[in-house]
């Protein structure tokens, strides 16, 4: 369940906030593959299992950028800003790939507020999220993604 905040203005004090978790996703091999024919990237070690199986990791593994384009599918699901009139994407920072996600694997996003600030008329923060890899010790990505929320 998403931790609510009424307005951008409340997350202001809120660095340091623990997020609850999402949700945990399956990663199969129809969303390897989907990914791949968005982004052309159909390298073995991501599309062709029968390869796959005598490679590093003895499957297929999910791409990084598949596995952090899933922080937008997890945010909403930890943290929810209500009432601005337009949010945007503005970046990340410190993104790090620390452990590959193999097909069939189940992930999730938890999450942290670890900055917020006032700038150019909008409430800005910064959530590091962590996708972990259920049964793991290690993460498959750490990523601190920023939004600018644009009060009423």
């Amino acid at each position: 369940m998403a931790v609510v905040f009424e307005t951008p203005r409340d997350l202001i004090g809120k660095d340091g906030t623990i997020l609850d978790a999402s949700d945990w996703l399956t990663v199969d091999q129809a969303r390897i593959d989907a990914f791949a024919a968005c982004t052309g990237d159909h390298q073995w070690i991501h599309v062709d299992p029968v390869r796959a199986k005598d490679g590093p990791f003895g499957a297929t593994i999910a791409h990084g950028y598949l596995t952090l384009s899933l922080v937008n599918l997890f945010l909403p699901q930890m943290i929810e800003v209500r009432r601005f009139s337009a949010g945007v994407n503005v970046g990340m920072d410190k993104t790090r790939f620390l452990s590959p996600v193999l097909v069939g694997s189940r992930i999730r996003g938890t999450g942290t507020i670890v900055a917020v600030e006032e700038v150019k008329g909008a409430i800005q923060s910064t959530v590091r999220v962590t996708t972990e890899i259920e049964g793991s010790d290690k993460p498959a990505c750490v990523i601190d993604t920023i939004s600018r929320y644009f009060p009423e």
